[in-house]
């Protein structure tokens, strides 16, 4: 697996301050419309969608993924590969 957080991302999606099931539905959604090779900057402060429902959803569809906890900051960086 590549070391996808640095790399830049194609495309950053802000979910702060949403809530279950809403990060994955428009992470689902910007992962549609993107192009193949993109690469997703998730910002997500829902412990839920950050740690079981984006990840799952990831490794269902075969996307490389990885998953950053910021505790200074209170959120999750989610970095998302499109293949």
């Amino acid at each position: 697996m590549a070391d996808l957080k640095s790399m830049t991302p194609t495309e950053t999606l802000d979910v702060l301050g949403r809530v279950c099931p809403y990060p994955l539905v428009l992470t689902k959604k910007t992962l549609e419309k993107a192009a193949a090779g993109t690469i997703l900057k998730v910002l997500c402060d829902a412990p839920a969608s950050a740690e079981d429902t984006i990840p799952k959803y990831c490794e269902k569809h075969g996307y490389e993924f990885e998953l950053i906890k910021l505790e200074d900051k209170g959120y999750w960086e989610i970095f998302i590969k499109k293949p």
